[in-house]
């Protein structure tokens, strides 16, 4: 799903959709401060005035974004673009949009609650889990190159969304993984911490992947597996959103404008995939996922 984050002086900016995304302060004409939409000079946590329909678009795009990282993941992929189309940098954009982002997965927690009954224990084991590798992706997107990784992105979702399509066929040759997750620790450990590696490096698409690896790893209803999904996505978000808050440029009349829907949507769509079945709910993310996957090939 999404381009690079990059936090303030320490690492280029990437051009990718998952990670904070700030918008920009506006200049006047002549002035001697740096343009953070050029990419020169430091980053600089400014507020910018917004136009009503500059707002009114970038809250529609916040309550997509989160109603669509509720369903499936992928919300960034809505959001980075439109920060984008109203002028600003990729830099900026980035770091606003992760954090603008991150109440729509409050929004999903709280929407998949009843679904969360009795999953305390998976719950914190694996957001522990999660939290400890999106922090080693933040790290790893400040200190390498960003086509290190990028390249292979866009194969990454579309893997996760074919193995998520297979899977009742897949878990009918392999016999169906145990309801407890300490059980399947050795595979399911470390795939959620790759995958939240690439969460807290890249993030596009992040629900895609986390949600092909619990059904593969985990025997449950895919209604309650997507709201794990939803926690161990808010404890990526949270440590990136930490992180690139302290260190990133962000614009805060942006994040104000785009969250409060952000959370409406991520809410309101935990409640609308609770009402789907396990075969609908499947299909809707395996075809996101495929689209995310062209996009991001095209995009390159």
């Amino acid at each position: 799903m999404e381009p690079g984050r990059s936090s303030g002086g320490v690492s280029p900016a990437r051009d990718r959709p998952a990670g904070s995304s700030a918008v920009l302060p506006s200049y006047g004409a002549g002035s001697s401060q740096p343009d953070p939409r050029s990419g020169t000079g430091p980053p600089v946590a400014k507020v910018r005035r917004v136009d009503l329909s500059q707002a009114a678009f970038l809250a529609a795009a916040g309550f997509l974004g989160g109603g669509v990282n509720a369903v499936a993941g992928g919300g960034s992929l809505i959001v980075f673009p439109a920060l984008v189309a109203t002028g600003f940098g990729t830099l900026a954009a980035n770091v606003t949009n992760s954090i603008a982002l991150w109440p729509g997965s409050v929004g999903v927690v709280l929407g998949f609650r009843p679904e969360l009954h009795g999953q305390r224990s998976r719950v914190t084991v694996l957001a522990a889990v999660a939290a400890a590798g999106s922090a080693v992706g933040c790290v790893l997107l400040l200190a390498t190159p960003e086509n290190t990784f990028d390249a292979v992105v866009p194969y990454l979702v579309l893997f996760a969304s074919l193995l998520l399509a297979a899977q009742p066929r897949i878990a009918r040759r392999l016999g169906q993984p145990s309801a407890d997750h300490r059980e399947g620790a050795r595979v399911l450990y470390p795939a959620v911490l790759l995958a939240a590696v690439y969460g807290g490096y890249f993030g596009g698409a992040l629900g895609v992947i986390l949600l092909g690896t619990l059904a593969l790893t985990v025997r449950d209803t895919l209604r309650r597996l997507n709201a794990l999904k939803g926690v161990l996505q808010l404890a990526v978000a949270t440590v990136t959103v930490l992180l690139f808050g302290l260190f990133g440029p962000v614009d805060w009349a942006a994040v104000a404008t785009i969250a409060p829907t952000a959370l409406l949507g991520g809410f309101v769509g935990a409640r609308t995939a609770r009402r789907l079945n396990d075969q609908a709910l499947r299909w809707c993310v395996v075809v996101f996922g495929l689209v995310v996957a062209v996009l991001l090939v095209l995009r390159g």
